[in-house]
């Protein structure tokens, strides 16, 4: 059954912006089973039927959007060809099977008089470009949540920590003059120190399970002509920030060491995120899985718009993801329906 849906899923195109038919599979899936989903935009959503004012509030959540079909393709990649227990096709691995597998759990337990929690699932449009219109339109609609599972490929292992984005413009500005006679301020030169300053800046607050908050220069423009100084440069930095900074701090540490030159976030919405080892869900997923292991992710998720805490798990290899011939097993889509169900109970059963 949620095999089916999401072999419909992968032959019906959802570029990021462009989900309507899939959001249109998802209601009638969910309607067909009793239910009632809410639509808003592309984002397909709805709170369970046992839900009980007072207990903690579960948020299920995983994205239908896909990226353009990478070049390289053998197969049509919205054939949702099946072979040797592989399900092939675009949106397969990421995150098909962990949508499908999530739906399952939600549909399984959301009026299980066992669940002393409040679940709301929601299949959510653009988080392949963390787009307006996807889980950050949908959020405000669902009241106060408590926690999140956030359905990505992990191998089945929790992502217990996400490093978060910031893209900085950085500029400078000197005062043009003739090269030959070393007139003016060159711009350039300034941008050069600021990068320096960059370049040798060390973080210093040391994730146990992410890589060190990072600064990398990435862009360096400056210049007309040979023989002009430059009176304006400019740059850009990719900075990846790890659970224990906020986007704030970080750039306001890079910010302090770089004198020469102002520094513009274009953006401080993509947060690191995290949830303690001690947390509920984290140590029910020790007993309902001892084999996974808990670990930080290097990619990018919805899980950065959310601010509450949030465990990202599900079926696939995120090194599928984005890929040529993306497939995920369909061995992997059961045991996640198994495991999110085992994980909920265990948590707060």
């Amino acid at each position: 059954m949620y095999v089916a849906l999401l072999r419909q899923l992968i032959s019906t195109p959802s570029l990021s912006r462009q989900e309507d038919k899939t959001a249109d599979l998802l209601e009638s899936f969910l309607k067909e089973r009793g239910l009632k989903p809410r639509r808003h935009l592309n984002n397909v959503w709805l709170k369970a039927r046992n839900w009980t004012a007072g207990r903690p509030v579960i948020l299920l959540n995983s994205h239908h959007d896909t990226v353009k079909v990478a070049a390289g393709y053998t197969r049509d990649p919205h054939a949702a060809d099946v072979e040797d227990g592989k399900l092939y096709g675009l949106g397969s691995n990421d995150a098909g099977g962990a949508l499908v597998a999530l739906i399952s759990a939600f549909v399984a337990l959301e009026n299980d008089p066992r669940l002393a929690c409040n679940l709301i699932l929601a299949a959510t449009a653009e988080e392949e470009i963390s787009g307006p219109n996807g889980i950050a339109a949908v959020l405000p609609l669902l009241g106060p949540v408590d926690a999140a599972i956030v359905g990505e490929p992990t191998l089945l292992d929790y992502a217990i920590a996400e490093r978060g984005l910031v893209v900085i413009d950085g500029e400078t500005f000197g005062k043009s003059g003739h090269a030959a006679r070393k007139e003016g301020v060159n711009a350039l030169y300034l941008a050069l120190d600021a990068i320096q300053a960059i370049r040798s800046h060390v973080f210093t607050r040391i994730s146990t399970v992410l890589d060190p908050t990072n600064a990398t220069v990435t862009v360096l423009n400056s210049g007309t002509q040979h023989n002009v100084v430059p009176d304006r440069a400019t740059f850009q930095i990719d900075l990846r920030v790890n659970e224990l900074y906020t986007n704030e701090e970080a750039v306001g540490e890079l910010r302090t060491i770089c004198e020469t030159a102002t520094l513009t976030p274009r953006s401080l919405r993509l947060q690191s995120s995290r949830i303690s080892a001690d947390h509920a869900l984290v140590r029910a997923g020790r007993v309902a899985r001892p084999e996974s292991v808990l670990y930080g992710s290097p990619t990018l998720s919805d899980q950065a718009l959310m601010p509450f805490p949030t465990l990202k798990l599900g079926p696939g290899d995120s090194a599928r993801s984005h890929t040529a011939d993306e497939f995920i097993y369909l061995a992997e889509i059961e045991a996640a329906r198994m495991l999110y169900v085992r994980l909920l109970l265990e948590a707060y059963g």
